[in-house]
């Protein structure tokens, strides 16, 4: 008997996507799966289709053709034809994502806003999101900047609160796009380090990352994707470490050269 703890988290089927009436495709038919608790680290190069791969899971881009199941559920779906993307808002609730541009309300303090999805989608009290935001904050090293606005936080301060404010809907999956490609070296292992403390908790991820040691640290797994297909999925030791594939190769060495 197949329970739904047995079925895959994410389950995406021919993911076809293209943007100028087809003159540009981005993604060419990607079939991926995701197991629960995976945290799964998509490298490549850019223009590969890495973020809106992650845009696609968040429901933010239309699909051409294709089809992903999240939980069990039909989520996202395109019979390929005129129709458009069928998407369950539903479903969708259950992810949370975080931009490379933080995409904090600027004229809304930090707590302000953590609680306004909660008490606009969900119903919550004032009370009770407020409580949990301060819990949030308190566990980031942010307590004492509840009430100061975006314009007042640092780089890395402004993404620790837009994961905080993700993580307010209790979503099943987090979705990280190049999340510390904008912040100053120096303010980078701050946002790792909170989401190394989100895998420990084995909060299932999907992470866009240029950066190979952030990569090598925090993933279970590791696909590298470029020309809008999988070259290569497996453990971040085979892929980072001794790829298969030449092309894969190509792409580390290259970008282990750049880092020395």
């Amino acid at each position: 008997m197949t329970t739904s703890f047995s079925l895959p988290l994410v389950k995406m089927q021919a993911l076809h996507k293209s943007y100028g009436n087809g003159a540009i495709q981005v993604l060419k038919g990607i079939d991926i799966e995701m197991k629960r608790g995976e945290r799964v680290v998509v490298i490549g190069p850019s223009g590969g289709g890495k973020s809106t791969l992650l845009r696609v899971m968040m429901g933010l881009e239309q699909i051409d053709s294709g089809s992903v199941r999240f939980d069990g559920k039909a989520y996202i779906s395109s019979d390929g034809g005129a129709r458009k993307t069928q998407i369950d808002t539903n479903v969708r609730r259950s992810i949370g994502m975080v931009f490379q541009h933080y995409t904090l309300f600027p004229h809304l303090s930090v707590i302000q806003n953590l609680i306004l999805a909660p008490c606009k989608v969900r119903g919550e009290s004032k009370s009770k999101a407020t409580a949990r935001a301060q819990a949030l904050l308190e566990r980031f090293g942010l307590g004492a900047k509840a009430n100061a606005y975006p314009a007042q936080l640092s780089g890395g301060q402004k993404q620790r609160v837009a994961v905080a404010r993700a993580l307010m809907l209790d979503p099943k999956l987090m979705l990280f796009d190049e999340v510390t490609s904008a912040l100053d070296p120096e303010l980078v292992s701050e946002v790792e380090q909170v989401i190394l403390q989100l895998a420990a908790q084995d909060m299932p991820m999907m992470i866009v990352t240029h950066d190979m040691w952030f990569a090598k640290n925090i993933a279970s797994r590791v696909i590298f994707c470029a020309g809008g297909v999988v070259v290569e999925d497996g453990p971040p030791e085979q892929v980072l470490g001794a790829p298969r594939e030449e092309r894969t190769k190509e792409f580390i060495d290259r970008v282990f050269h750049i880092k020395q």
